[in-house]
């Protein structure tokens, strides 16, 4: 299994591209060669129904890989297959989550995969519109999307009768604005209807009412990559790739102090410390500090802890924080953590959009008190009130956003607090600042190398 397809063979053993090309191996006739589009030609020509394709989703446990980690199947299922007016189909390309890229990847190096996971869910819910929402800030990839979708309409993939079989569906993609928030599927539904993107009250859900106040689904982009390998090898070959609850591969978007940042995909239940060698363990063979496993808006794990985990949802949900994305953060020994979560903060409080004022306010009051104890101001009492505006924002806003905010600094005041403390009582950091430099070098180095 690659669901990257045309990547580095560093990162996905076992590339098949059915071309000499690299360059030219996220094509539709690349695509086709090593096998694509096969689900969708099987689901056609053999009839299958509906509701035995999310049957088979179901049963292979693929899991949302955007995030949230809630079973693709049974979201599926509740779109309803006696609706008589428009449903849609939305793809979440929206990808703002910081460390996360393996969207940004998958759209330029295998969209045909994305494409047909997108047609086999229309097909398995009864949609004919499709939308892709895709981050502003990768117009490369919306490009790259495009052209892709340029070529499997030509080929009858996408469009009218397609391969034969009298069913429809028209896919269409959306640039959004670069506003993380946009990202929550609500917000991203009026940011489609061309209105300002904040999230909505929930209920209803968008399955009810959705874009337009009609029925619709929404799946990150990695998700409808995977539907054509559960189609191809069947729920049970699928479910067998990972474990129990968690079906399939999963890309990882790894970065931070590592020696090889970029995407690596692995079966779910591998260890962590499997994946950590992947990327060619920590840089400057330096010790390990702490890890993000789920991007900044999961909790950060020390190494003691992170080191004897697994990376799927259950694993990491037990230890205290989540997979969420994949966006893995590593943290090496040259990371001061009050330094660290200063920068979450701030992109909290900067992404927050204002909706909600437990949101909009105490993002920007914990960032307040983050910085100065980060600058060596600190007071007596800094950290309960740090702790008690995460507590007051978490649970009180419409989105997952405050929530977010607040694990980040629950988490770095649980396993660091220590660091904190060291702070606001000598004004200064608990890590050297020569180390700190040659740390913030690296992390340069693996910025440049990422981006």
């Amino acid at each position: 299994m690659a669901i990257l397809g045309a990547i580095d063979p560093i990162l996905t053993k076992d590339l098949d591209a059915g071309t000499s090309d690299v360059s030219d191996a996220w094509r539709c006739r690349a695509y086709v060669e090593r096998g694509g589009y096969s689900a969708l030609k099987k689901i056609i020509s053999e009839k299958i129904p509906p509701a035995r394709v999310i049957d088979e989703l179901k049963k292979s446990a693929l899991r949302g890989r955007g995030g949230a980690g809630f079973p693709t199947g049974l979201k599926w299922s509740f779109m309803p297959s006696d609706y008589d007016g428009d449903k849609y189909l939305i793809c979440n390309s929206d990808e703002g989550e910081p460390g996360s890229f393996k969207d940004r990847d998958l759209l330029l190096l295998n969209p045909h995969a994305v494409i047909e996971g997108m047609v086999i869910g229309a097909y398995a819910m009864g949609v004919k519109r499709a939308y892709n929402y895709i981050h502003g800030e990768i117009p490369e990839a919306c490009a790259r999307f495009l052209e892709a979708l340029d070529e499997a309409r030509a080929a009858g993939f996408v469009g009218n009768d397609i391969l034969g079989s009298g069913f429809c569906v028209e896919i269409f993609a959306h640039r959004g604005r670069g506003a993380y928030v946009c990202g929550e599927e609500t917000a991203m539904l009026e940011s489609l209807e061309g209105k300002k993107g904040q999230p909505r009250n929930k209920p209803p859900f968008p399955a009810a009412s959705g874009l337009y106040g009609a029925p619709t689904t929404i799946n990150n982009t990695e998700t409808f990559a995977a539907v054509p390998f559960v189609v191809s090898m069947g729920a049970d070959a699928y479910l067998a790739a990972g474990t129990p609850g968690n079906g399939g591969t999963k890309l990882f978007s790894v970065s931070g102090h590592v020696e090889r940042p970029g995407n690596y995909e692995v079966p779910l239940g591998t260890p962590f410390g499997a994946l950590l060698e992947l990327a060619g363990g920590v840089r400057a063979s330096r010790a390990l500090k702490a890890c993000i496993p789920g991007g900044t808006s999961a909790a950060v794990l020390p190494a003691e802890v992170m080191m004897n985990l697994t990376m799927d949802y259950d694993s990491i949900s037990r230890a205290g924080s989540m997979l969420g994305s994949g966006a893995v953060i590593v943290l090496d020994e040259t990371t001061c953590m009050v330094g660290a979560l200063e920068a979450i903060t701030y992109f909290y409080q900067r992404e927050s959009c204002g909706q909600c004022s437990p949101c909009r306010e105490g993002t920007r009051w914990m960032h307040r008190i983050v910085r100065r104890i980060e600058n060596g101001e600190g007071r007596s009492g800094d950290l309960e009130t740090l702790e008690d505006v995460a507590r007051n924002i978490s649970g009180r806003s419409i989105c997952a956003l405050g929530d977010a905010a607040s694990a980040a600094v629950q988490g770095f005041l649980k396993h660091f607090r220590g660091e904190f403390a060291h702070h606001i009582e000598r004004g200064q950091c608990l890590v050297p600042r020569e180390v700190q430099r040659e740390g913030c070098r690296l992390r340069e180095r693996s910025s440049k190398a990422t981006s």
